[in-house]
């Protein structure tokens, strides 16, 4: 492949991405406002209309803000890319550090300037999404104070985690001969295995607290519920997620035993006990037909096809001109092989993540079946209800838009494949 070829396919993509992802958007805001002034009959006894207009309008501000920053980003890529701006700055980087702290550190100052530019860029978004959007439909919690000791914090824990793998990953590019990619898989897979063991009891508390439940009685149905689907758990904690947002949620976390149920605190107050054993069942239920385990040796093979592609990669110097980059002759390029390879594979990967979606709704439905089996249906019907009212998810979603980027199934859809709810009733 030559370089001109691959700087044509990519724009080509890229192109092609972004008039997709505008028609869908387009769509989404069309059909979500035609129905705006009426709840769907199936939902008409149960939902309000203010409820329903209230979730319509949190639906079309996030689609039209997402069509702003879709536009951004693209322009962020084209920049960083085509006009010469990781190329740019790779020549700053390399002429102020390279010299002065050796090959290593320019490698990993590069990384860390690409890293704290983007974020940057990205901060006025962030801060629009959650202090206008958010704020406007009351789920924001944060206080100024807050979202700076978050960001703080995210720095720092970003920088203790990510600098030392970057500079396995780097040193083994440079190393370990020609097959590097396997190795610096192995180790990039080692690395996820370890956060998913310490996420629970060394990440996650230094944003959140965690509490033991403090219901004795919801304990013992929670806990007879586990036991019966025969799963264990290090123990059953309450975050305190009001602190940040009014969205409700509960999950796993951890590995091997050091797995925990975790609980937002605004869960806890707007579903009943029966709700509540309810949502963990379905939880269980992907555990039980092992989707996390199955998500997550698809995330090792695709992980090991993007090493080895960034191993072929890597060695061509049409890739570094084809992004605009100039191969740089006295210094290592696998800092900036692998930045453009972040860069470009997210244009070429969005045309499959309709797949992903779909296997994800999959899993909800089968998770759900679960639950009706090991919980009340009606109990999972009503959470369910509850939840899409409290996060303001639009129940009139375009239904292309849904096959094309939902990871669950709409409301209408779901409730209807619950085995104990007629369909009847659930639409």
């Amino acid at each position: 492949m030559s370089s001109f070829s691959l700087t044509l396919t990519f724009v080509c993509a890229l192109l092609a991405s972004l008039l997709v992802k505008f028609w869908l958007a387009t769509r989404q805001m069309r059909h979500v406002a035609e129905h705006r002034d009426a709840v769907p009959g199936a939902f008409s006894q149960i939902i309000s209309l203010a409820a329903h207009q209230k979730a319509a309008d949190y639906t079309l501000a996030k689609t039209r803000f997402s069509l702003l920053s879709t536009a951004f980003a693209a322009a962020v890529l084209v920049a960083w890319t085509l006009l010469g701006g990781l190329d740019a700055l790779n020549q700053w980087v390399l002429t102020i550090v390279q010299p002065r702290l050796g090959n290593m550190a320019y490698q990993l100052a590069l990384l860390a300037a690409f890293t704290l530019i983007g974020g940057l860029l990205e901060l006025p978004f962030d801060l629009y999404s959650t202090f206008r959007i958010e704020q406007r439909f009351g789920f924001n919690r944060l206080t100024w104070k807050l979202y700076l000791l978050d960001a703080v914090k995210g720095i720092f824990v970003g920088a203790l985690i990510g600098l030392p793998i970057a500079a396995l990953i780097l040193w083994l590019m440079g190393s370990a001969g020609s097959m590097w990619w396997l190795w610096a898989w192995c180790a990039w897979m080692g690395f996820n295995v370890l956060i998913l063991v310490l996420y629970p009891t060394v990440i996650a508390p230094l944003f959140n607290k965690f509490e033991p439940l403090p219901d004795e009685s919801l304990k013992a149905r929670v806990k007879a519920l586990m036991q019966k689907c025969g799963f264990a758990a290090k123990g059953l904690f309450v975050m305190d997620g009001s602190k940040r947002s009014a969205h409700a949620n509960a999950y796993f976390t951890g590995f091997g035993a050091a797995k925990r149920v975790v609980f937002f605190d605004t869960l806890l107050s707007k579903l009943t006990p029966g709700e509540v054993e309810a949502v963990l069942a379905h939880e269980l239920g992907h555990f039980k037909h092992k989707h996390v385990k199955k998500r997550i040796v698809l995330m090792f093979a695709m992980s090991l096809a993007g090493f080895a592609l960034l191993g072929w990669f890597s060695a061509q110097a049409w890739f570094f001109t084809a992004f605009g980059v100039r191969p740089s002759l006295s210094a290592p390029n696998d800092a900036v092989a692998l930045l453009l390879f972040l860069l470009a594979v997210p244009v070429f990967g969005f045309f499959i993540s309709p797949i992903f979606a779909q296997l994800s709704r999959k899993h909800e439905f089968q998770a759900d079946a679960y639950a009706c089996v090991q919980a009340d249906g009606r109990d999972l019907a009503a959470a369910l209800l509850k939840l899409h009212e409290d996060n303001a998810s639009t129940l009139t979603p375009d239904p292309l838009y849904v096959r094309f980027y939902y990871s669950h199934p709409p409301a209408g859809e779901r409730l209807a494949a619950l085995p104990l709810i007629p369909s009847h009733q659930a639409g």
